[in-house]
Parts: structure tokens; sequence; C-alpha cells
């Protein structure tokens, strides 16, 4: 079945359904978008000479085209490429010369970046931004007939952030991401005609696949005249439109609750916001659901599995009654409905509960592998599942905890320490706003706790205050050795903690 399908359905079911939003202002409605669509399907296929199976790049920020630019290439038989709207122009290049991709498309904002690097991409049929003549040229086509896809073809290539070495392309299919939507409406939210998804993260990732649920449900899809998070124009959005449903890392959810805080909003405007993409602490989402009330969900994917690893449900959020509340509020929940998950040692084998291991899972969200990398598609899926590189444990009821990535364990004197747990207990202390913690090469115990913090504003933070906050909830091993403070912890533009950062800076202070 082709993604866009969805789109067909809705658009005939419902084409007076409003569709696709800039901030308040309606742009198209359903039977509109369809049309636009299924002619730039049109002119991708005839005017630009693509076959089924191309790939098209998309290096844009969030633009009202995005959405009718995917689903005009599942409309072709083509595969997008949706790249990172932050990346520079010549990792660009990489994707695009590795990707194979015979058609850019840009928003006006990134296209000068592009100029010097445009001898370096000669198999591109096509460099396109929606605001010019060429991109109406496309839509002068007549509307053409959806190509038939099979369930493992290609629908989406995912480029990983590429921490260690080149990003590597994911290969999600048709059948991936309809079964991560799937999940979303089973064990994330149910989508109705009156919900609106406002995209204030990336398009480009997990906010961009959460587009497929609210098209299934001719739903409304709004693209912030900022292009991104801006917690005023947000609030702004939930009280004029009602029902806002939208992606948010962590960051973004702490921010828009000490907007709230400050200025007095009013939270009934939102209806569900899902979080995800990094470490939410137990005192954070204590606070947002204080503030904000039911409305929260909190997910566990990687690029490898989209989306669709774990979840834990609003009730489960809500529910401080349960003996076991705080423990699941520290969890990512359980396992999504369409997969297994699993708790492994390093054969493999299934770890008793509270054991701790990796992280594996199976399902048809799974990845189809990497992008011509057969040794890393085979280091990834082993045995039927996908090895995530994640470590955590599950406990008797099945609610997973992740203590970090395999890379960030931190072994010292011969003994684990998982950062999130030391991190954690920090965060608990007066004063402290953020907290990283990493390893630092030591001569005696291997590697030595260390921990960046960075306090509230006016705050005065005392090292040894810290560490007897540390010494009464942890053992003595996983206290840090040494406190660093910062104004503030280096992050990516999605909110995460650049913990590499911290540990180039460890390694430099060392060679000095």
């Amino acid at each position: 079945m082709n993604l866009a399908s969805l789109l067909q359905r809705s658009a005939l079911l419902h084409p007076e359904r409003p569709a696709l939003l800039h901030g308040d202002e309606l742009l198209v409605r359903y039977g509109e978008l369809a049309d636009r669509v299924a002619r730039l399907a049109h002119g991708l296929s005839q005017g630009c000479g693509l076959q089924p199976g191309a790939r098209v790049a998309l290096y844009m920020s969030n633009h009202p085209a995005y959405l009718e630019l995917l689903y005009a290439a599942w409309w072709a038989g083509l595969a997008v490429v949706p790249v990172n709207a932050k990346l520079h122009a010549k990792e660009l290049v990489y994707i695009v010369q590795d990707a194979g991709a015979e058609a850019l498309f840009v928003s006006a904002d990134l296209a000068s970046s592009l100029q010097p690097e445009l001898a370096s991409m000669p198999g591109l049929r096509m460099l396109c931004c929606p605001d010019e003549a060429a991109y109406a040229a496309l839509l002068a086509h007549e509307p053409a007939p959806m190509q038939a896809r099979a369930p493992d073809d290609l629908a989406w290539l995912f480029y990983t952030s590429g921490t260690t070495g080149r990003p590597k392309g994911v290969m999600q299919t048709h059948r991936n991401l309809l079964a991560m939507t799937a999940c979303y409406f089973i064990d994330v939210d149910a989508v109705e005609a009156e919900d609106v998804i406002v995209y204030a993260a990336p398009m480009s990732h997990g906010a961009g696949l959460y587009n497929f649920a609210f098209v299934a449900r001719a739903a409304r899809h709004v693209v912030p005249r900022s292009g991104g998070f801006d917690v005023a124009e947000l609030q702004a959005l939930s009280q004029r439109l009602g029902r806002l449903c939208l992606f948010a890392a962590p960051t973004m959810v702490k921010r828009l609750v000490e907007h709230l805080q400050a200025s007095g909003g009013d939270a009934s405007g939102y209806k569900t916001i899902v979080y995800g993409g990094g470490p939410m602490y137990v005192q954070d989402i204590q606070r947002a659901l204080a503030l904000m009330g039911p409305r929260f969900v909190q997910i566990y994917g990687q690029g490898e599995s989209p989306m669709t690893i774990t979840a834990l449900a609003r009730a489960q959020l809500t529910d401080r009654d349960h003996p076991d509340w705080l423990a699941r509020l520290a969890s990512v929940g359980v396992a999504q409905s369409l997969v297994e998950v699993r708790v492994a040692d390093e054969q493999g084998n299934a770890l008793p509960a509270g054991a701790t291991g990796e992280v594996l899972v199976r399902g048809d969200t799974v990845m189809a592998g990497y992008w011509r990398q057969p040794e890393a598609t085979a280091q990834a899926l082993r045995g039927g599942w996908l090895w995530t590189g994640d470590m955590g444990a599950l406990d008797a009821q099945g609610f997973l905890t992740l203590k970090d990535r395999s890379k960030d364990l931190i072994i010292s004197g011969g003994s684990n320490i998982y950062p999130r747990e030391v991190e954690e207990v920090l965060l608990r202390c007066a004063g402290v706003r953020e907290v990283a913690v990493v390893g630092q090469a030591d001569a005696e115990w291997g590697e030595i706790v260390v921990a960046f913090v960075a306090p509230e504003a006016g705050a005065q933070l005392d090292a040894a205050a810290l560490d007897a906050q540390c010494l009464q909830a942890l053992a003595r091993f996983k206290r840090p050795k040494r406190y660093l403070f910062v104004d503030a912890l280096p992050k990516n533009h999605y909110g995460k903690v650049l913990k590499t950062a911290l540990r180039q800076q460890l390694k430099k202070d060392d060679e000095t």
C-alpha cells in the first residue's frame, strides 16, 4: 500500500475539510491538497523524468510546501530523503550523493548556501525552491494517477546524526511507516477531525513522521509562521485553534511550562503533547503535569524504529495512586502494540526483570536496513532483532527504564555507572537548572564521574552540598568526583545535550 493512499482516501471522503494552515491562515482543504499533490507528482515523473524508486531530497526549514512535497513524491512512486535543515551545505552534498537523489527541493532561506556546492551534485535532474516559478510549472501539470507501491518499497530515507563517522541512511518502508501510524492510534492518541498537529519541531524528523495519523483522519496541519518552536506563538495558536497536538523534545516541554508559569497562560488549547527524543527527568514531567494536566504521552524510538519502541500513556503518567508511579515516570513505558522489546545480554539472551542490558526490538516498524551499508546492517539487525545501542532494564510489568546509550556508560573501578541515575539525583538539588554527567579517563579508576552543572538564575551552588545530596541517594562509587559549573549545557538544535562536546572539553583539559 502506498502511503499516499492515506491522503487520497481523506480527500475523497472529506474534500472540504481544512488541511493545511500557515499559522492560523487556511491555505488548502483536503480536496485541494490532493489535487496539488497529484499535479506535483506528474511534474516529478513527466517533467523531471523521475522513475518509481528514485529519491527526492528535501533540504527545507519547516514550510507549508513540505507536506505536499512528501505526498507528491509517494504519489509518483518515489522515495523522500528529508535532510536536517541545520546541516551545513557540504553535509547535504554528502547525503545527496550517497542517496543518489535526482531532485532536490530547498527552502529559500537555505538556497544561497548551496551555490558554492552545486558543482558537487551533478546527478541532480532538478533543484527547486517551492516559492519559485519552477515549482509553479510542476503544479501546472495535469493530475497523475497514483503509482502502486509494495509494502517493502523504500519510502523515507532518514540519515542518522553521524556522531561517529559519516551518517547512515536508514531505510524506512511503506510498511514501516504504516505500522508506526497504527501504533500512534493504538498506543499514543486517538485523532479526530477537529484536532490540529502543529509542526513546532523539524518536519524532517519525528514531528514530520506524525503527519500520517492526522492525514488519515483528515485533521488539520499547521506550520507555524516562525517555522519552528516559539513558545509565545505556540500559545497563541493553542488559543486561536484549540485541540493542539505536537511532538516535542523534553527541553521544549520545559520551555513551554516555564512560559506558561511566567505568563499565567491557559493550557486548555492543548490536546496532546508527545515527548521523546531525549531524557525527560522526573522533576520536569511532574512540574508539567501539575501545570498542564493530563495532556502528555511519552514515546521512545529511534530512526531505525521510528517513534515506535515503547510508550508511556497519559493514564499511566497521571496515575498518582499507583505504588510505582514515580518509577514509571522515570521509565519510557511499555512496548508499543506492534513490536516486541527485549533487554538482552551480549549474546542476545533475554535478561530477567531488573537486570540491565541492551534494548532490542523487532516488528514491522523496524527498518529494512542501512542504505548501501550491508556490514552496518548486519551489525544492527541480528537474530531477527534490532540492537538499539541503548541500555535499559524491564520491570516485572514490562515498563522499560533507559539507563543511557551504551557509549555513555561509565565504567569506574570495574563498576558500571549510568549517568542518568546521577543526573536525576542532582536535579533534585535546590538551585540546579540542568546537569549532564559524563566519564573522564583516569589512570587509577579507568574513568571517573564528572558532573557539569548549570545553576538557576541567581543561585549559588556548592560542590559539597551536591556531593552530600548524592551520598544520600546513591552508592558512594557513583557520585561525581568533579563538579564543573557552567552557564548552560551545549545542545543541538533539537535540545539534546551534546555529551560528546563535554567529553572533548575534558580531554582538552587533560592535555593542557
